[in-house]
């Protein structure tokens, strides 16, 4: 079905030539988010329309935005930006000391959340003439020009906001249009023939099953943000290739201990269900082709060195057998029941990761109960994407200041440290500690590395796989023509 849908004229999905449509797997409420707490979908239409002093582009690599161009002192503790020579949407100037109040304004916003604590590097943002801040920190951080293009750190000034694109409500469905605004607009030097070299995007948020039904009947061109709960409704045939665009993602995926007694109360139990599982085969009934399990917080790519896997010198079956041990001395030490709720959201994806983990937990007399999303649970599915690629994003996830149930004030304090230490190989050693010490709580199961898909119309320019999984809206509204 899906793969016929390519075969359709290049004009966009609606019929509208000047129109690209665009669905978010999401609540449509989704989109127009507010605060600092976003989902997936809200992040992009902020990203769009509320541009920080960077940006991505379509590959995910950092571009120039409010800031013209940078350079970065040679010890890494240093950025120093000069603003573009543009304006607001009332016509004044956007100047150094706005971009540095509406900085550090979003930085105190953030305290207390696992972006805040990303940032906790920033020790000054400082304006020194009108058009140039410069940004300190207190250690390297080789990411941090990532941070900065997170939608949340878009500068706004009186609630103004300034972006590639504009936004109007479509009161009709529920959907937002967001029109490019022409480059003079931005900052940047006139475009001959500017109107005809792009188009308006029709953003809307609909279910998995309506969303890749809305693709397939040709209603939308590009349907974003897709997971592995709704990824069996995608179309994945040979004929479909070039349709179904899978991102190598980083991030969480796994289950998160939400409650700490009965079966789970004791950290020697919760290892065992992690130990149970049978990652080489968990995603053998989707068919992804490069899935990358992990049985650690901080996947092994990431961690870097000589850091490699748990139970490494175990088999499966080894495994199983010392978990079996576990459960079955808790098991007959009275009348207990084991029993394990887990809460995933709805689709034939998860109903698929269910049987596997279940079939797991089954071998070693453990019962697994499915539960939606809201409901009572003892174990929660986790799958989030990382903002940039340091073990310290996959550390703040467990934070206490962000989750403490199970948490780690000594982790914490090891992380602060290397969030302080200029020596790298310190650094390395003091994050791989805090990386054991939030292991040995026994708080997450990890499974591997997020699945993130995508359908793309072959008439739909400005969209490609980036290592971050992110699809930004300005792009997309390219013309083929």
């Amino acid at each position: 079905m899906l793969a016929a849908a390519v075969l359709l004229g290049g004009c966009g999905a609606s019929g509208d030539p000047d129109t690209v449509e665009v669905a978010f797997i999401a609540d449509s409420a989704d989109l127009l988010e507010t605060g600092l707490r976003l989902s997936s979908a809200a992040q992009q239409v902020r990203a769009a329309t509320a541009t920080g002093l960077v940006s991505l582009d379509s590959h995910g690599e950092i571009v120039p935005s409010i800031a013209e161009r940078w350079i970065v002192t040679e010890d890494g503790l240093s950025y120093i930006f000069r603003v573009r020579d543009a304006n607001w949407p009332d016509g004044s100037q956007i100047t150094a000391e706005q971009v540095r109040d509406s900085l550090r304004q979003t930085i105190r916003q953030l305290r207390g959340t696992s972006l805040g604590l990303d940032l906790a590097a920033v020790s000054q943002v400082r304006a020194m003439t009108g058009r140039v801040v410069e940004i300190d920190l207190s250690a390297p951080v080789p990411d941090f020009l990532q941070l900065l293009a997170q939608p949340e750190l878009g500068i706004s000034y009186k609630g103004q906001v300034a972006g590639p694109m504009v936004l109007a409500e479509n009161k009709r469905d529920g959907g937002i249009v967001l029109t490019p605004l022409p480059p003079e607009k931005r900052g940047l030097p006139a475009v001959p023939d500017w109107e005809e070299s792009v188009r308006k995007l029709h953003v809307r948020g609909l279910s998995g099953a309506d969303a890749v039904a809305a693709f397939g009947s040709g209603e939308v061109d590009v349907v974003l943000d897709g997971r592995l709960a709704d990824f069996p409704r995608a179309d994945t045939g040979p004929l479909s290739r070039g349709t179904v665009r899978l991102d190598a993602a980083q991030g969480i995926f796994g289950l998160r201990v939400v409650r700490d007694d009965g079966l789970l109360g004791d950290a020697v139990r919760r290892e065992a269900l992690a130990m149970a599982i049978d990652r080489d085969t968990l995603m053998n009934p989707f068919n992804i082709a490069g899935w990358v399990p992990s049985t650690r917080l901080v996947p092994a790519a990431i961690a870097g060195g000589d850091a490699g896997e748990r139970w490494a010198g175990l088999s499966l079956e080894e495994r199983q057998a010392s978990a079996r041990q576990r459960i079955a001395g808790w098991a007959n030490g009275g009348d207990n029941k084991a029993e394990v709720r887990i809460s995933l959201p709805a689709g034939p994806g998860s109903d698929r990761l269910f049987q596997q983990i279940a079939q797991n937990w089954q071998t070693i007399g453990v019962t697994a109960v499915r539960v939606g999303p809201g409901s009572a649970a003892d174990l929660v599915l986790i799958d989030t994407l990382a903002r940039f690629g340091s073990p310290r994003w996959y550390l703040n996830q467990f934070a206490c200041q962000v989750r403490r149930l199970l948490c780690s004030p000594e982790a914490d304090e090891l992380v602060t440290q290397a969030t302080q230490e200029i020596d790298p190989a310190k650094r390395h050693v003091a994050l791989l500690e805090a990386e054991t010490r939030l292991t040995a709580m026994q708080g997450f199961i990890p499974l591997g590395a997020p699945v993130r898909w995508s359908l793309v119309r072959g008439s739909v320019l400005g969209f490609a796989p980036t290592r971050l999984s992110v699809h930004p809206l300005f792009p997309l509204a390219v013309d083929p023509k």
